[in-house]
């Protein structure tokens, strides 16, 4: 059974517009706030889902942690997102979170869609590659857009 093209790849929502390398950011919000503006600016989020992450990661910080160095910010789908979205930055100096056993962070991916089903094809690939330490070294290296997008998407 094929999937149906509502169902993007992480390739298709997470292009050049959706990253930014070496973000300067003051704190974990601003580093949110960073990452939601690129999905508004793309018309994938409404600007209250900005506050909605926000509020999300303030009740479940140990949540979005996943990772050492790694945020997933997000929220709900009726929190303003209308179609899926990823956006991906990069910190020039790590944030704290407050999760002691991931702190501090400096790659936070922001990621939201308009109900619970249409993101996990992306998700699912974006998990395959930041389980690559290699990858993920690259990404957090990674000096250029370009540079992120060749670590996102090997050949």
């Amino acid at each position: 059974m094929t999937e149906p093209s509502s169902v993007p790849r992480l390739a298709e929502v997470l292009t050049e517009d959706m990253i930014m390398v070496r973000a300067d950011v003051s704190d974990w919000k601003d580093a949110i706030r960073k990452s939601g503006e690129l999905l508004v600016k793309a018309g994938a989020a409404d600007p209250k889902y900005i506050d909605a992450m926000i509020k999300f990661c303030e009740e479940h910080n140990a949540y979005i942690v996943i990772a050492p160095g790694i945020a997933i910010p997000h929220a709900r789908p009726e929190d303003g997102m209308k179609k899926v979205g990823f956006s991906l930055i990069t910190l020039k100096k790590p944030v704290e979170f407050g999760n002691p056993g991931n702190d501090p962070v400096n790659l936070v991916i922001a990621l939201g869609a308009p109900d619970n089903k249409s993101h996990i094809k992306a998700l699912a690939q974006l998990a395959e590659i930041l389980m690559n330490k290699e990858a993920v070294k690259r990404i957090r290296d990674a000096r250029t857009k370009s540079e992120i997008l060749e670590a996102l998407n090997p050949s």
